[in-house]
């Protein structure tokens, strides 16, 4: 019997906390339950990374071909990338060029192409500038490490380099922000030229990191991608790896 493709999620700590449990929801045991039996669903999420340490890190999270076969991967970087390149951001903070050039790196590595998964870019979420800075300034930065307009910047080059590539991307940045109540060529929900949003608080717990109202948005609009990209992959589509415990022909 084969042994189980795997799904991997690739991405930072939006990535590496969707497995907590303390808030509610989690994305990845989510994805994981909608699997489950039919593939194995990985969270390769390194708190704090930048595309650039993401880069480092890739050939060593991705099994050879003959370890292990990866369907899907998602890779969800950006967050890190967008601060600001100031005295208090300058070693996680990647230019918008930089930050282009490793994603395609990411998507066109070796050990990635190996592989060839069905992979996934998603968007850098938005940011609500009220509360990262009551989180900066509890850690001690008395000067502002985030802009949601900057972030904004970011997640439009996943989108370009998704379309460039012809690589799926889903633009959770949008996602959020229409769940914040935003029109385009409005204000953005978020920054100071608007007051604070209340359901930006609801979604991002210290202005970048989820609420499980943020990680529910970003599943299913993951598995309405898949359902949409891929039709032949949603879980019920999927036969299970080992049979059924009643599957007489299978274990005779």
């Amino acid at each position: 019997m084969a042994p189980y493709d795997q799904f991997i999620l690739f991405g930072d700590s939006i990535t590496e906390k969707s497995g907590a449990q303390d808030k509610g929801f989690g994305f990845a045991p989510a994805l994981q339950d909608a699997y489950i039996r039919r593939l194995l669903v990985l969270n390769q999420g390194f708190s704090g990374y930048n595309t650039t340490q993401a880069l480092r890190v890739l050939p060593h999270i991705m099994p050879a071909p003959k370890e292990a076969k990866v369907r899907f991967m998602t890779v969800f970087f950006g967050a890190n990338d967008a601060r600001l390149p100031n005295q208090y951001a300058s070693p996680q903070h990647i230019s918008p060029e930089q930050y282009r050039e490793n994603l395609e790196q990411i998507i066109q590595h070796p050990a990635v192409k190996a592989q060839s998964p069905r992979i996934i870019l998603i968007t850098p979420p938005p940011i609500d500038e009220y509360l990262t800075e009551v989180t900066d300034r509890a850690k001690g930065f008395n000067e502002k490490r985030r802009t949601a307009e900057n972030t904004r910047r970011y997640a439009n080059i996943v989108k370009e380099v998704g379309k460039e590539n012809d690589v799926a991307v889903l633009d959770l940045w949008t996602a959020l922000m229409l769940e914040a109540g935003w029109s385009d060529d409005e204000p953005l929900p978020g920054s100071k030229k608007l007051p604070k949003n209340p359901k930006m608080e609801e979604m991002l717990h210290d202005g970048i990191h989820f609420n499980p109202k943020a990680y529910k948005v970003l599943y299913a609009k993951l598995m309405d991608l898949i359902s949409e990209t891929w039709p032949d992959q949603i879980p019920e589509k999927l036969p299970m790896v080992f049979p059924a415990w009643d599957d007489v022909a299978a274990w005779s």
